[in-house]
């Protein structure tokens, strides 16, 4: 696990002339063109465009599940093979992807007992992050027995079990109803913030993307281009009265916009 922070310029992740091709030389599929990206230490990113579009691939490229056709890509100046070993980062998908024979605390702290940590300490780490995402009266509970979002709460303090500086996640809430989802998306802002992690989120919807993010990065069909990158200025202050604010529908509106419309000048310049 890495404890000690590298300076806050060192930015969390860093993609420079990205692209990925599938397929044979013959018929080629162009998932992702010169993607140029930088998130900062402690930033929350949201990725967002149409199906097919390359979010789920360039997350893969940042976790190292896959490699890139060419360009550059670096987790806190490292490759991201180095990134993946040294643990720097945490993973959550749409599906919690629990182990059903494992209680809430074992499903927590198996990613330290894959890393040989010893039984105390796993237990006390497990604690630490059921009580994180209010889930300390469960503990002892099955996957079985919680609901959709106390699922995915598990999965999230699972993926911070190593403490980790940035956190990737992949529409960890795309299967929730709309008011757990809402709950979730509070609940994510205030563990981002106590964590310090940086997160690069991948998500459908403008609204989630709105409240969640200090950059909204806009992407094309594919293959998939970053046209535009929003601001969102709303900082750490976002109670439940900012979805009700004009400042947010102005910018709900501004990422509707470029996601139809063409690119702008700075696209691709982060």
């Amino acid at each position: 696990m890495t404890d000690s922070p590298l300076p806050t310029s060192t930015p969390a992740v860093q993609a420079s002339g990205l692209e990925r091709v599938f397929g044979a030389k013959d018929s080629p599929v162009h998932a992702l063109s010169e993607i140029n990206m930088t998130v900062g230490a402690g930033e929350f990113v949201s990725l967002i465009g149409p199906s097919g579009c390359g979010k789920s691939t360039l997350m893969r490229l940042i976790a190292d599940l896959d490699a890139p056709t060419a360009g550059t890509l670096e987790v806190f100046g490292q490759t991201a093979s180095a990134a993946r070993i040294d643990q720097d980062y945490g993973i959550a998908f749409q599906q919690a992807g629990l182990l059903p024979w494992r209680t809430v605390l074992q499903n927590i702290a198996l990613p330290l007992e894959l890393h040989g940590v010893a039984a105390a300490e796993r237990l006390a780490r497990a604690k630490e992050l059921a009580e994180m995402v209010s889930l300390s009266d469960f503990g002892g509970r099955y996957p079985d027995e919680l609901s959709g979002g106390m699922q995915q709460r598990v999965a999230i303090a699972r993926a911070l079990a190593t403490k980790p500086r940035l956190l990737l996640m992949d529409e960890p809430f795309g299967a929730l109803d709309e008011m757990t989802r809402e709950r979730m998306q509070t609940e994510l802002i205030r563990i981002a913030a106590e964590t310090g992690a940086a997160v690069v989120f991948v998500t459908h919807s403008i609204p989630e993307a709105v409240y969640l993010s200090d950059r909204v990065v806009v992407m094309s069909p594919r293959p998939g281009r970053i046209t535009d990158v929003i601001d969102i200025p709303f900082g750490l202050d976002r109670g439940e009265g900012l979805r009700e604010s004009p400042a947010y529908f102005e910018r709900v509106t501004a990422v509707r916009e470029a996601l139809h419309g063409a690119p702008t000048a700075r696209a691709n310049e982060r």
